[in-house]
């Protein structure tokens, strides 16, 4: 595969995977991004109140960010405001300085802590030329910039010494907040092996990452290395978390960030993470192979990307995810409210254990009660090749997508493809599942997932998914049954399901009333069979 660095490649690998031409799914996705605000997301701003300290309330759900498409890539309108706040960075950090006039050495064995702490100020932007710095952890003020030579050339290094704790890189003020930093053209090595072999890499909180934006407006961070870390890659989140149920938020959350072409591997939890945080914008970046000793021995879910707890607002472009437990997880703990406005144009996933997990833990079960916070959830020209089992989370069955407790879900261009010989141990390649409503799923191609009992399961019973449209479902030499329907569900709307396969057993297995239209069943024996 091409290198993450070349400014066309994950497009490229994206493009030539898909069985679906991304620029004609993006416009038929952002009318339904359009459509679905002005019906049900109509806010941008929303304030209501809450008494407890340092906490936000976010119901009802109402907010979402409006969309647009320049040069042919999807952006959120909040963009403009961002890169002209970037001008006002440039004109405010006009006062070059150079890391190594202070006394810094790049030899991979001087501390070089005070030399960053003397260069580094407000107004100013600190070159590090190439070389291998070892510090003890540096601070961004506002309206700063940290500049290297290049990834893979100048290596900021966590030193030996440091706690466990640490953070590598962060912003200075956490609870006050920053504004205005920039960091680019270098690689963050958190040096988890300076720990030994301990089980846990992590101290807990927001500890322990390779980079740590909590309180940050207005941040930009490209083509940066994040390795090694004991927790996340990259942090854009509040400076502390909480979990006082759905609802409700930490405050003093991250806003107007952009994080494009960065590479994140062998982390503790996730490449890059977002919590609390408002208007996130990810872009061409590359996470995988995490190590996964955050958590307990085969209960690591390490994922890609992770939009998690209380974050909205976030758009993700062109990225790629592989060996992770999850490609890109879109979720929130039970006693936290799950990100919502979230929308994904183009992913490529491989190999890893769930390419795409839509889920709100704790609201799943029929005794459990309904998610207020997990809505408004998209994925355009998705790609998932060959999720496989993981010995990051050993109990978790491979699948290319599931969603779990969304409401106004749109998954349109999808392409599964499952390896021929690999045993699925007849679980389904594609779930919509566990309270999930509204969910809309077109343009879906599947093959490969032969030893699957089905290529798409629509579960049933008193958890059921309900109102599910499918549009144009192609299944091909993969499972058994193409799409499996459980019992009580109310509101279907299926159209264009088609399947090929020598010796399939049925193109529709259901046991709820359907009405099916464009059905295509070749090699099946049945196309239609209740099995009530």
């Amino acid at each position: 595969m091409k290198n993450v660095k070349d400014p066309q490649s994950i497009a490229s690998m994206i493009a030539s995977y898909s069985d679906w031409p991304e620029e004609d799914l993006i416009q038929q996705s952002l009318e339904w991004h359009r459509a679905t605000r002005e019906a049900s997301y109509f806010e941008q701003q929303q304030s209501i109140l809450c008494r407890i300290p340092l906490t936000e309330r976010i119901t009802p759900v109402r907010t979402s960010f409006p969309l647009e498409q320049l040069d042919g890539v999807v952006r959120p309108v909040w963009m403009r405001r961002l890169d002209a706040e970037y001008l006002n960075l440039l004109q405010t950090t006009k006062q070059r300085v150079d890391v190594t006039d202070y006394g810094a050495v790049g030899d991979g064995k001087t501390d070089c802590t005070l030399a960053f702490r003397l260069a580094i100020r407000s107004n100013r932007r600190v070159f590090v030329p190439a070389g291998v710095y070892i510090v003890r952890g540096i601070r961004l003020p506002s309206n700063c910039v940290l500049e290297g030579a290049g990834q893979d050339v100048t290596i900021l290094k966590l030193s030996d010494r440091a706690p466990k704790h640490r953070r590598l890189l962060r912003n200075a003020t956490p609870f006050a907040g920053n504004h205005h930093i920039e960091v680019c053209h270098l690689t963050l090595d958190w040096n988890v092996a300076r720990l030994g072999d301990v089980k846990r890499t992590t101290s807990g909180d927001t500890t322990s990452s390779a980079l740590t934006f909590a309180h940050v407006t207005y941040g930009w961070v490209h083509h940066v290395t994040a390795k090694n870390a004991g927790l996340h890659a990259f942090d854009i989140t509040s400076p502390h978390y909480h979990y006082l149920g759905d609802g409700l938020r930490a405050a003093n959350g991250s806003r107007y960030i952009h994080l494009d072409h960065l590479e994140a591997t062998n982390y503790g939890d996730d490449g890059i993470t977002t919590h609390h945080s408002d208007a996130i914008y990810i872009t061409n970046c590359y996470c995988h192979h995490p190590h996964g000793r955050t958590h307990a021995l085969g209960f690591s879910n390490s994922n890609g990307i992770e939009i998690d707890d209380g974050s909205r607002h976030v758009t993700l472009v062109h990225n790629r995810t592989e060996n992770c437990f999850g490609g890109i997880e879109v979720k929130a703990h039970g006693t936290s409210s799950a990100a919502h406005d979230v929308h994904i144009f183009g992913h490529l996933s491989v190999h890893d254990n769930r390419s795409f997990n839509f889920r709100h833990i704790g609201h799943h079960l029929a005794d459990d009660p309904n998610s207020e916070t997990a809505r408004f959830l998209s994925g355009t020209n998705l790609v998932s090749v060959e999720p496989v089992r993981s010995s990051l989370y050993t109990k978790s069955s491979p699948r290319s997508l599931v969603v779990s407790a969304y409401q106004d879900v749109l998954i349109h261009g999808l392409t599964a493809i499952g390896d021929p010989t690999y045993d699925y141990e007849q679980h389904p390649a594609l779930a919509i599942q566990y309270k999930s409503r509204r969910v809309q799923l077109k343009r879906i191609s599947v093959r490969g997932f032969t030893t699957a009992r089905a290529d798409l399961e629509l579960f049933g019973g008193d958890n059921r998914t309900d109102e599910v449209t499918i549009d144009a479902l192609r299944c091909q030499e993969s499972a058994p049954i193409a799409l499996k329907i459980g019992r009580q569900l109310e509101h279907l709307a299926l159209h264009q399901i088609e399947g090929q396969k020598k010796s399939g057993d049925v193109l529709i297995s259901t046991k709820s009333p359907i009405e099916a239209h464009n059905l295509l069943a070749q090699g099946f024996s049945d196309r239609v069979r209740s099995d009530v």
